[in-house]
């Protein structure tokens, strides 16, 4: 992620401003609320994940072992009786 020069971008009174608060640091400043992304929206692992579980889920319907599934998708048991329990209460 590159960054912008404050001098290119900002009034020179609100460069004042800020350098009495920090004074040749670099700081980041975030997205206003309304514009951010959900965590995963971009690069699309949140979608990657679901579909995931979503198969995990129906291979377990389909008679799949916990330990095969766990083997299968390289989680810990304990993860694979998670997501099929999330998966079971989406399906109520």
């Amino acid at each position: 992620m590159g960054y912008l020069r404050a001098e290119e971008v900002l009034p020179r009174e609100l460069i004042v401003i800020i350098q009495q608060y920090t004074d040749g640091t670099n700081i980041y400043i975030p997205r206003r609320d309304e514009v951010r992304s959900g965590w995963g929206e971009k690069n699309q692992t949140r979608k990657m994940l679901r579909d995931r579980n979503a198969s995990i889920y129906k291979a377990y319907l389909s008679g799949c072992k916990i330990t095969e599934l766990s083997e299968r998708f390289c989680l810990s048991e304990k993860s694979i009786w998670r997501i099929v329990g999330q998966e079971k209460k989406k399906a109520v």
